[in-house]
Protein backbone atom coordinates (compact mmCIF):
# COMPACT_ATOMS: atom_id res chain seq x y z
CA UNK A 1 0.00 0.00 0.00
CA UNK A 2 3.01 2.27 0.29
CA UNK A 3 3.02 3.24 -3.40
CA UNK A 4 -0.62 4.28 -2.96
CA UNK A 5 0.29 6.51 -0.02
CA UNK A 6 3.03 8.11 -2.14
CA UNK A 7 0.69 8.69 -5.10
CA UNK A 8 -1.96 10.27 -2.88
CA UNK A 9 0.68 12.51 -1.27
CA UNK A 10 1.61 13.78 -4.74
CA UNK A 11 -2.07 14.60 -5.29
CA UNK A 12 -2.13 16.63 -2.07
CA UNK A 13 -3.52 14.10 0.41
CA UNK A 14 -1.52 14.28 3.67
CA UNK A 15 0.42 11.11 4.55
CA UNK A 16 -1.02 11.24 8.08
CA UNK A 17 -4.58 11.09 6.77
CA UNK A 18 -3.90 8.30 4.29
CA UNK A 19 -2.08 6.17 6.86
CA UNK A 20 -4.90 6.64 9.36
CA UNK A 21 -7.51 5.59 6.80
CA UNK A 22 -5.48 2.58 5.64
CA UNK A 23 -4.59 1.72 9.25
CA UNK A 24 -0.84 1.57 8.66
CA UNK A 25 2.01 3.16 10.62
CA UNK A 26 3.83 6.16 9.21
CA UNK A 27 7.39 5.28 10.25
CA UNK A 28 7.59 2.05 8.16
CA UNK A 29 6.23 4.04 5.23
CA UNK A 30 8.97 6.68 5.55
CA UNK A 31 11.59 3.91 5.81
CA UNK A 32 10.21 2.39 2.62
CA UNK A 33 10.16 5.81 0.96
CA UNK A 34 13.86 6.21 1.73
CA UNK A 35 14.60 2.81 0.21
CA UNK A 36 11.65 1.68 -1.96
CA UNK A 37 11.21 -1.83 -3.33
CA UNK A 38 13.09 -2.34 -6.57
CA UNK A 39 11.48 -3.61 -9.76
CA UNK A 40 13.36 -6.91 -9.38
CA UNK A 41 12.02 -7.35 -5.85
CA UNK A 42 8.50 -6.62 -7.04
CA UNK A 43 8.77 -9.26 -9.80
CA UNK A 44 10.08 -11.71 -7.22
CA UNK A 45 7.15 -10.96 -4.93
CA UNK A 46 4.59 -11.62 -7.68
CA UNK A 47 6.30 -14.88 -8.57
CA UNK A 48 6.42 -15.94 -4.93
CA UNK A 49 2.75 -15.12 -4.53
CA UNK A 50 1.84 -17.29 -7.55
CA UNK A 51 3.94 -20.18 -6.23
CA UNK A 52 2.42 -19.80 -2.76
CA UNK A 53 -1.12 -19.93 -4.15
CA UNK A 54 -0.26 -23.00 -6.23
CA UNK A 55 1.33 -24.70 -3.23
CA UNK A 56 -1.79 -24.00 -1.18
CA UNK A 57 -3.97 -25.62 -3.85
CA UNK A 58 -1.71 -28.67 -4.29
CA UNK A 59 0.60 -29.08 -1.27
CA UNK A 60 1.73 -32.49 -2.57
CA UNK A 61 3.42 -30.95 -5.61
CA UNK A 62 7.10 -30.06 -5.73
CA UNK A 63 8.44 -26.90 -7.33
CA UNK A 64 8.58 -28.44 -10.84
CA UNK A 65 4.80 -28.85 -10.85
CA UNK A 66 4.21 -25.50 -9.15
CA UNK A 67 5.97 -23.79 -12.07
CA UNK A 68 3.14 -24.81 -14.42
CA UNK A 69 0.46 -23.59 -12.02
CA UNK A 70 2.26 -20.26 -11.59
CA UNK A 71 2.61 -19.90 -15.37
CA UNK A 72 -1.14 -20.44 -15.74
CA UNK A 73 -1.56 -17.49 -13.35
CA UNK A 74 0.66 -15.35 -15.58
CA UNK A 75 3.96 -15.67 -13.68
CA UNK A 76 6.45 -17.49 -15.92
CA UNK A 77 9.84 -18.38 -14.44
CA UNK A 78 12.69 -20.86 -14.78
CA UNK A 79 13.02 -24.01 -12.68
CA UNK A 80 16.06 -22.51 -10.93
CA UNK A 81 14.10 -19.39 -9.94
CA UNK A 82 11.16 -21.43 -8.68
CA UNK A 83 13.47 -23.72 -6.70
CA UNK A 84 15.19 -20.73 -5.08
CA UNK A 85 11.92 -19.06 -4.08
CA UNK A 86 10.42 -22.29 -2.74
CA UNK A 87 13.65 -23.14 -0.91
CA UNK A 88 13.91 -19.70 0.72
CA UNK A 89 10.31 -19.92 1.93
CA UNK A 90 10.25 -23.62 2.84
CA UNK A 91 7.51 -24.49 0.35
CA UNK A 92 8.13 -28.17 -0.33
CA UNK A 93 5.88 -31.09 -1.13
CA UNK A 94 4.20 -32.33 2.05
CA UNK A 95 5.64 -35.75 1.26
CA UNK A 96 9.24 -34.58 1.04
CA UNK A 97 11.91 -36.79 -0.46
CA UNK A 98 11.63 -40.53 0.27
CA UNK A 99 14.52 -42.10 2.13
CA UNK A 100 16.82 -44.42 0.23
CA UNK A 101 15.25 -47.85 -0.17
CA UNK A 102 11.81 -46.68 0.96
CA UNK A 103 8.85 -46.08 -1.32
CA UNK A 104 6.84 -42.88 -1.16
CA UNK A 105 3.84 -43.26 1.13
CA UNK A 106 0.40 -42.35 -0.20
CA UNK A 107 -1.28 -39.26 1.12
CA UNK A 108 -4.39 -39.45 3.30
CA UNK A 109 -7.72 -40.03 1.54
CA UNK A 110 -10.14 -37.12 1.41
CA UNK A 111 -13.16 -39.37 0.82
CA UNK A 112 -14.43 -42.60 2.33
CA UNK A 113 -14.18 -45.77 0.25
CA UNK A 114 -17.82 -46.19 -0.79
CA UNK A 115 -17.10 -49.25 -2.95
CA UNK A 116 -15.63 -51.38 -0.18
CA UNK A 117 -17.36 -53.91 2.03
CA UNK A 118 -16.26 -56.49 4.56
CA UNK A 119 -17.20 -60.12 3.83
CA UNK A 120 -18.09 -62.83 6.33
CA UNK A 121 -14.41 -63.59 6.86
CA UNK A 122 -13.58 -60.02 7.78
CA UNK A 123 -11.78 -59.36 4.51
CA UNK A 124 -12.30 -55.99 2.81
CA UNK A 125 -13.42 -56.39 -0.79
CA UNK A 126 -14.54 -54.01 -3.52
CA UNK A 127 -17.72 -54.18 -5.55
CA UNK A 128 -17.85 -52.09 -8.72
CA UNK A 129 -21.43 -52.48 -9.93
CA UNK A 130 -24.19 -50.07 -10.96
CA UNK A 131 -27.88 -50.47 -11.78
CA UNK A 132 -28.14 -47.39 -14.00
CA UNK A 133 -26.01 -44.80 -15.81
CA UNK A 134 -24.27 -42.05 -13.83
CA UNK A 135 -24.49 -44.05 -10.63
CA UNK A 136 -20.82 -44.99 -10.29
CA UNK A 137 -17.80 -43.72 -12.23
CA UNK A 138 -14.22 -44.80 -11.72
CA UNK A 139 -11.27 -42.62 -12.70
CA UNK A 140 -7.57 -43.14 -13.16
CA UNK A 141 -4.45 -41.57 -14.69
CA UNK A 142 -2.11 -43.51 -16.97
CA UNK A 143 1.08 -42.48 -18.73
CA UNK A 144 1.99 -43.14 -22.36
CA UNK A 145 5.21 -42.58 -24.29
CA UNK A 146 4.89 -40.79 -27.61
CA UNK A 147 7.32 -39.58 -30.24
CA UNK A 148 7.36 -36.19 -28.49
CA UNK A 149 7.73 -37.47 -24.93
CA UNK A 150 5.53 -38.70 -22.10
CA UNK A 151 1.79 -37.99 -22.18
CA UNK A 152 -0.62 -38.38 -19.27
CA UNK A 153 -4.21 -39.49 -19.79
CA UNK A 154 -6.93 -39.12 -17.18
CA UNK A 155 -10.20 -40.90 -17.94
CA UNK A 156 -13.50 -41.65 -16.22
CA UNK A 157 -15.53 -44.77 -16.94
CA UNK A 158 -19.22 -45.36 -16.22
CA UNK A 159 -19.41 -48.75 -14.52
CA UNK A 160 -22.94 -49.39 -15.79
CA UNK A 161 -22.04 -49.22 -19.50
CA UNK A 162 -18.31 -49.92 -19.08
CA UNK A 163 -17.67 -46.98 -21.41
CA UNK A 164 -15.28 -44.04 -21.07
CA UNK A 165 -17.44 -40.97 -20.51
CA UNK A 166 -14.76 -38.30 -20.31
CA UNK A 167 -11.02 -37.81 -20.56
CA UNK A 168 -8.20 -35.28 -20.70
CA UNK A 169 -4.55 -35.40 -21.79
CA UNK A 170 -1.54 -33.31 -20.81
CA UNK A 171 2.23 -33.47 -20.75
CA UNK A 172 2.22 -32.82 -16.98
CA UNK A 173 0.35 -34.74 -14.32
CA UNK A 174 -1.31 -31.77 -12.62
CA UNK A 175 -4.56 -31.48 -10.70
CA UNK A 176 -6.02 -29.59 -13.66
CA UNK A 177 -5.68 -32.81 -15.69
CA UNK A 178 -8.17 -34.59 -13.43
CA UNK A 179 -10.49 -31.58 -13.25
CA UNK A 180 -10.57 -31.24 -17.05
CA UNK A 181 -11.38 -34.94 -17.46
CA UNK A 182 -14.21 -34.72 -14.93
CA UNK A 183 -15.65 -31.59 -16.56
CA UNK A 184 -15.45 -33.30 -19.95
CA UNK A 185 -17.41 -36.27 -18.64
CA UNK A 186 -20.04 -34.07 -17.00
CA UNK A 187 -20.50 -32.08 -20.23
CA UNK A 188 -21.18 -35.32 -22.09
CA UNK A 189 -23.52 -36.84 -19.51
CA UNK A 190 -25.54 -33.89 -18.21
CA UNK A 191 -27.39 -34.74 -14.98
CA UNK A 192 -24.78 -36.38 -12.76
CA UNK A 193 -25.91 -35.22 -9.31
CA UNK A 194 -25.36 -37.94 -6.74
CA UNK A 195 -22.99 -39.95 -8.95
CA UNK A 196 -20.19 -41.64 -6.99
CA UNK A 197 -16.72 -40.94 -8.43
CA UNK A 198 -14.22 -43.55 -7.24
CA UNK A 199 -10.48 -42.97 -7.65
CA UNK A 200 -7.22 -43.95 -6.01
CA UNK A 201 -5.43 -41.63 -3.59
CA UNK A 202 -3.29 -39.87 -6.17
CA UNK A 203 -2.52 -36.24 -5.35
CA UNK A 204 -4.45 -35.03 -8.41
CA UNK A 205 -7.67 -36.53 -7.03
CA UNK A 206 -6.97 -35.25 -3.51
CA UNK A 207 -6.30 -31.70 -4.66
CA UNK A 208 -8.60 -28.90 -3.61
CA UNK A 209 -9.37 -28.13 -7.24
CA UNK A 210 -10.71 -31.62 -7.88
CA UNK A 211 -12.65 -31.76 -4.61
CA UNK A 212 -14.26 -28.41 -5.44
CA UNK A 213 -15.14 -29.68 -8.94
CA UNK A 214 -16.96 -32.65 -7.40
CA UNK A 215 -18.89 -30.26 -5.18
CA UNK A 216 -19.86 -28.01 -8.10
CA UNK A 217 -21.38 -30.96 -9.92
CA UNK A 218 -23.05 -32.36 -6.74
CA UNK A 219 -21.07 -35.58 -7.13
CA UNK A 220 -19.85 -37.84 -4.32
CA UNK A 221 -16.18 -38.71 -3.98
CA UNK A 222 -14.95 -42.19 -3.09
CA UNK A 223 -11.33 -43.11 -2.63
CA UNK A 224 -9.42 -46.38 -2.43
CA UNK A 225 -5.71 -46.98 -1.97
CA UNK A 226 -3.01 -45.67 -4.34
CA UNK A 227 -2.95 -47.49 -7.67
CA UNK A 228 -6.10 -49.49 -6.90
CA UNK A 229 -8.38 -47.87 -9.44
CA UNK A 230 -6.85 -48.85 -12.76
CA UNK A 231 -9.25 -48.64 -15.70
CA UNK A 232 -9.72 -51.88 -17.61
CA UNK A 233 -11.85 -52.87 -20.54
Amino acid sequence: MYPLVRELAVDGIPVTVTCRVLKIARQPYYRWLAQPVTDAELVEAYRANALFDAHGEDPEFGYRFLIDEAADAGEVMSQRTAWRICSNNGWWSVFGKPKKGKAKKPGPPVHDDLCAHVDEHGVTRHSFTADEPNQLWIGDITEHWTGEGKLYLCAFKDVYSNRIVGYSMDSRMKSSLAVAALNNAVARRGDVAGCIVHTDRGSQFRSRKFVRALGRHAMVGSMGRVGACLLTG
